[in-house]
């Protein structure tokens, strides 16, 4: 008589498990159903402004939310947080992949946090890919004692096809932070390219790290961003690779003297630091404090900030504009018809562009005139 083989999967001896107790389970239901009700107006400002990481979470995910309703409910938090903002600094760091940011930015935090006492946040920008439009959003993965930390937020967030390296709401974001009492507010970018340059237009700070045996020291990671830098940072500059880092940081220096000075009247710095060890991290908050110190004293900071809300204002009116168009019935019926004559050469895009654009001016007086 044959004999069922025994399977591999029994339980041993003094290895049952056990299951969890019924209070513990009734507190993760509740915590859970806490985090899925939805809040009113009040109840995300007031959670915002005590500091509280789960509503400033979920706060964050509205902004984010494509819904009208959604995109009105943020609106008015923000309206109301607004005189709560501003008491940060805004550091955005960009750099080549591979470049250390997130180490360099746990590390940069750990001691802001740990060492000095303030509250940190990380705005991390993850590529969106342009085929699923899905992001991996693993930031919080590769800045593991940072996540844990009381004094620390990080929220990473897909970039959905915005160039310049952040997501569309990352302004908005980034203001829910300062509100949240967080004064440091570092914005990781999805990594340096021609194109990255548009979170200079939102930070006080621009740090641009480099790496030696690239080839990217002379050309700055292209010069339009390394003219925008206020700190070059050699990072690696350990081990073996400390003598190679020194020669690329004074290569950096001499190659910053040829850019005009910058409109803040500041002098960019280079300087070497490893975020695997800590060593230059103390130097990089000393960067941001002279910084910060020098460019209030000339006035640079708040003319900066005032500059910066003008053109946030402009971009929002035509990102309005652009939704009003999108959203436009009229525009919609007849868009897919001269999309076609576009295709089969029958219509030039200059004259398919025009046409659909005064369909849609011309929606405005139809409206207020019913006649």
């Amino acid at each position: 008589m044959l004999h069922e083989p025994e399977s591999a999967m029994r339980e041993l001896s003094g290895c049952a498990t056990s299951e969890p107790p019924d209070e513990l389970l009734s507190h993760i239901t509740s915590l859970a159903a806490a985090r899925r009700r939805p809040l009113t107006r009040e109840q995300y400002v007031q959670g915002i402004l005590r500091g509280d990481r789960t509503v400033l979470a979920r706060a964050i995910t509205l902004i984010e939310s494509a819904r009208s309703a959604d995109r009105l409910l943020a609106e008015a938090i923000l309206e109301d947080c607004l005189p709560c903002c501003g008491n940060s600094i805004r550091v955005g760091i960009t750099g080549i992949p591979g470049a250390g940011k997130s180490t360099l930015i746990e590390s940069l935090g750990i001691y802001l946090a740990e060492s000095l006492g303030e509250k940190v946040a990380v705005l991390a920008i993850d590529p969106s890919s342009q085929i699923s439009g899905g992001s991996i959003l693993g930031d919080k993965t590769r800045m593991p004692m940072l996540s844990a930390h009381e004094r620390s937020f990080i929220r990473p967030s897909p970039s959905r096809g915005t160039l310049g390296g952040v997501a569309q709401r990352t302004r908005e974001a980034m203001l829910l932070c300062e509100a949240a009492g967080f004064n440091n507010i570092l914005i990781e970018t999805v990594g340096v390219g021609q194109s990255e340059t548009t979170v200079h237009g939102m930070v006080d700070f621009f740090l641009l790290i480099l790496l030696t045996g690239t080839g990217d020291e002379l050309q700055g990671i292209k010069r339009g961003v390394m003219e925008l830098a206020d700190l070059v940072l050699i990072n690696k500059a350990d081990g073996d690779n400390l003598a190679a880092a020194e020669r690329a940081r004074s290569e950096a220096a001499n190659a910053l003297h040829y850019f005009p000075l910058s409109a803040s009247g500041w002098t960019p710095i280079v300087q070497t630091c490893s975020a695997h060890t800590g060593k230059g991290i103390a130097e990089i908050q000393q960067t941001l404090q002279n910084y910060r110190a020098f460019t209030s004293a000339n006035g640079w900071f708040e003319k900066r900030r005032s500059m910066q809300s003008r053109h946030w204002m402009q971009e929002m009116i035509q990102h309005g504009l652009l939704q009003n168009f999108d959203e436009d019935a009229k525009v919609q019926q007849r868009k897919k018809e001269v999309e076609r004559e576009v295709q089969q050469g029958r219509m030039t895009s200059f004259r398919a562009a025009r046409t659909l654009l005064e369909i849609h001016a011309a929606r405005i007086p139809e409206e207020k005139s019913p006649i």
